[in-house]
């Protein structure tokens, strides 16, 4: 399913229409993998996001999409990588300038409750980072609050709509790039020149509710360690294994009943098909924050490993 959903988005947005987001899968293996099949510009959360996928050779178009005050370990890093920075504010861009950060894209308010200054805003930006000697590459706005419309026409006329305020922007910024989007607006988002989706390549349970071509490629393996004859088992995969801000993970023999720290609780829809040591597998609900808990992947074919991918870019 993993190799599915690449083939699926390479087809999609080829290339350098994809600029995979890092936070996602947090793994410098798989972005090894996108980067070899012509997706060699990668999206970032974190500065170490960025800093891990120098050290691992990714250098060619990094690109910090929120806003820090911490940028100058990046800035050292500039002689090594292309390194773009979003900014939304004299602030971070007084923090841009000090850390020597090169290039920066000016973050834009596009509907979404976040970062992003005014459209009215963005051509000032600009110009006082321009005067300050940093390229100004273009301008990105995240339409996050439509990921999850579920009718497909609405979806596409509010995408629309938040692009329109974006592409305004660009005309007073300038650059080559509008950057946008994400996996749940990969399709009706058609005015970025780079749609940053990451989530697409694992899937969650919450993604899995639109009409995507994608399928759940990572689940949470996870131990039965008790069988109660009242009509529940439990296995050793709680709150400190999943991401939990978009509900409870899935498990298809069965109901999830309580998530507590380290166990799940789950009711089976047949209980004597269970015994303690068996194994079972969650599919969690949002797959960013529970990649992040984890330190390995585990790469199956059937019930053969194949690989183990290390979570390298995890934490802060």
């Amino acid at each position: 399913m993993f190799d599915s959903n690449l083939a699926t988005m390479d087809a999609m947005l080829p290339g350098p229409r994809l600029r995979p987001h890092a936070k996602a899968f947090k793994s410098t293996s798989i972005a090894a993998r996108l980067h070899a099949d012509g997706h060699t510009g990668f999206c970032c959360a974190t500065p170490r996001e960025v800093e891990g996928l120098v050290a691992a050779g990714l250098t060619d178009d990094l690109l910090l999409a929120n806003e820090s005050l911490d940028v100058a370990r990046l800035g050292a890093l500039s002689d090594d990588a292309q390194i773009t920075v979003a900014v939304d504010s004299d602030i971070t861009l007084d923090a841009a300038i000090a850390g020597g950060v090169r290039s920066i894209l000016v973050d834009v308010d596009v509907g979404l409750p976040r970062c992003g200054c005014d459209v009215a805003d963005a051509g000032r930006l600009a110009d006082k980072a321009r005067a300050s000697g940093l390229e100004v590459r273009g301008v990105m706005g995240y339409e996050g609050h439509l990921m999850m419309v579920t009718d497909t026409a609405k979806q596409a006329a509010l995408v629309e709509a938040s692009m329109a305020t974006l592409l305004q922007a660009a005309e007073a910024v300038g650059g080559d790039i509008v950057s946008g989007g994400g996996t749940g607006t990969c399709i009706t988002n058609t005015w970025c020149t780079e749609i940053q989706a990451g989530s697409y390549m694992l899937l969650d349970t919450d993604y899995a509710k639109q009409q995507l071509p994608f399928e759940i490629s990572l689940n949470i393996l996870a131990t039965v360690i008790s069988v109660s004859p009242k009509g529940w088992i439990v296995a050793d995969a709680g709150l400190k294994s999943h991401g939990m801000d978009h509900g409870n993970p899935t498990w298809e023999h069965g109901d999830v009943f309580i998530m507590s720290d380290e166990h799940v609780t789950l009711q089976p829809h047949t209980l004597s098909d269970w015994s303690v040591g068996d194994r079972i597998r969650l599919l969690p609900a949002h797959v960013d924050p529970t990649v992040a808990k984890h330190e390995a992947m585990w790469l199956v074919d059937g019930d053969d490993v194949v690989d183990r991918w290390a979570v390298d870019l995890r934490h802060w």
